[in-house]
């Protein structure tokens, strides 16, 4: 299973077959000038044309596009979430290679995180001590 196949999708049970880049930027709440843009620098796998020559979008896509969505939240650099996209198109032998650039993320992730909460232990303290000193009660 490729790892474009393994995300699940949250875009809803009202699924087709085929999407406009306006239906697209409904659903994922980016722009048509981000998937061009995406498409452009290699972070959308090809995207099918009509005979008219307009953007159809797949399921597959979507579910795509949700994973670089998610992939944007950790803070990833867009080079190395093209890195990812050409690593999947590459196929199973980039296996190994995909996951030390996922780890590498989620390693990052986990530093953000700790200095988040080491963040929001002070945030805490100082609401708290203001709570004491306003004469109201500590949260």
């Amino acid at each position: 299973m490729s790892v474009i196949e393994s995300v699940e999708s949250t875009t809803g049970s009202a699924r087709k077959d085929r999407y406009t880049i306006s239906e697209v930027a409904a659903l994922t709440g980016l722009t048509a000038h981000t998937l061009r843009w995406y498409e452009r620098i290699g972070l959308m796998p090809h995207v099918d044309r009509s005979h008219t020559g307009q953007r159809r979008f797949t399921e597959r896509d979507l579910d795509w596009l949700e994973f670089v969505g998610k992939l944007r939240l950790t803070g990833m650099p867009v080079a190395d979430m093209v890195r990812y996209a050409e690593l999947v198109r590459e196929g199973a032998h980039t296996h190994a290679e995909r996951r030390a650039l996922l780890e590498a993320t989620r390693r990052d992730v986990r530093s953000r995180i700790a200095e988040l909460q080491s963040t929001l232990a002070v945030l805490d303290l100082k609401i708290d001590h203001y709570g004491t000193i306003c004469g109201g009660t500590s949260s």
